[in-house]
């Protein structure tokens, strides 16, 4: 697989400049990324813009975001031809609504590229046990969780690009 470029879309709260230090870290891992901002609203709204931005980038790139631009990547990836998906703190359900993960997760079977999943294990937007529970609907999956870490990963943001450039650089 390996991939030596990124696209990276954020959160839904979130605006490119939250992940400018995603961008250096992963820069400095010798990986090239393009931050992709999206429209708000619904996931299914923001595709077509992140389709761009990826025929933009051309071929041999690999997709992913935080949280809403993961959910976002992840969809587009269940359709389109990508070197690799990277879903940090994807989110699974909203706090409270566990039994959305379903529903969200319906396209993962189609993704066909590898996936690494980066997640909190005291995210409330992802409980635990139905985050391992929907990796099995991935084909070729790897999930990494960190404990004590909610939703984001800025406090181990060096361990979460770690894994990243590894999964990314990997054949």
């Amino acid at each position: 697989m390996p991939a030596t470029h990124l696209l990276l879309a954020p959160g839904a709260s979130g605006s490119i400049e939250r992940l400018t230090a995603h961008r250096s870290g992963l820069e400095a891992r010798g990986l090239t990324v393009s931050l992709v901002e999206l429209p708000r609203g619904r996931a299914e709204r923001a595709i077509p813009v992140y389709a761009t931005a990826l025929a933009a980038a051309g071929s041999g790139v690999a997709i992913g975001g935080h949280s809403f631009g993961g959910r976002v990547a992840s969809l587009l990836a269940a359709d389109a031809e990508i070197t690799g998906l990277v879903l940090m703190s994807y989110p699974l359900h909203a706090p409270g609504r566990h039994e959305a993960w379903d529903e969200r997760t319906r396209h993962w079977p189609r993704i066909r590229c590898s996936v690494l999943l980066l997640s909190g294990e005291s995210d409330p937007f992802a409980r635990l046990d139905l985050l391992r529970s929907a990796v099995r609907r991935l084909p070729n999956a790897k999930l990494v969780t960190f404990p004590g870490v909610g939703h984001g990963l800025d406090k181990v943001l060096d361990a979460a690009l770690d894994q990243v450039a590894a999964f990314l650089h990997s054949p």
